[in-house]
């Protein structure tokens, strides 16, 4: 069962994030076999503002633990959490994409509608991982997730139709994990 998680930060948080690196790494190490995709988000003067992770775990409960283990969680960076069922419609990881050589962003859109209603990817070449959120139960679509490849944020806000959605956010977003 995939899961979609986004910590969003807590303000003025940058520093304890930063001095907390390594003990996030370490825990995203326990789960390195079940990533689907991961990265921090961050403003554009490069400030952090959350952090992504996509991942495959046995059920809503397993997820939440995830979540909420964080280390940086634990320690208070994060003002809040969303943890959403979801589906990995391209079926494949961040690590599997090539790229396009543009920025990389975070698209959310948030609506309520029978699952059945999700929307399929877009035949396009610069989407890294897109799927519906779903309730725990699957039966209701609240939203999309994409990490696309765009040249700015209104670009890459285009990947959801305005119309289908309440809400969307846009945020700028690159592939996480340990430094190589």
């Amino acid at each position: 069962m995939e899961f979609f998680c986004y910590h969003r930060d807590r303000a003025g948080s940058t520093p304890l994030r930063v001095a907390m690196a390594e003990q996030h790494w370490a825990y995203m190490d326990r789960f390195a076999t079940t990533m689907i995709a991961r990265g921090p988000t961050y403003a554009d003067d490069e400030t952090l503002t959350g952090s992504v992770h996509a991942l495959d775990l046995p059920d809503p409960a397993a997820a939440r633990a995830f979540a909420f283990g964080e280390p940086g969680y634990q320690a208070g960076a994060y003002r809040d959490v969303l943890v959403r069922r979801w589906h990995n419609a391209l079926g494949r990881t961040m690590w599997d994409f090539e790229g396009i050589g543009a920025e990389r962003f975070l698209v959310l859109g948030f609506t309520l509608e029978p699952a059945e209603a999700a929307p399929a990817p877009p035949p396009r070449d610069d989407l890294i991982a897109y799927g519906p959120l779903l309730s725990d139960d699957g039966s209701r679509l609240l939203g999309m997730a994409v990490l696309l490849e765009a040249p700015d944020a209104d670009r890459a806000r285009e990947v959801l139709d305005p119309d289908r959605f309440v809400g969307t956010e846009v945020h700028r977003w690159t592939v996480g994990g340990r430094p190589g």
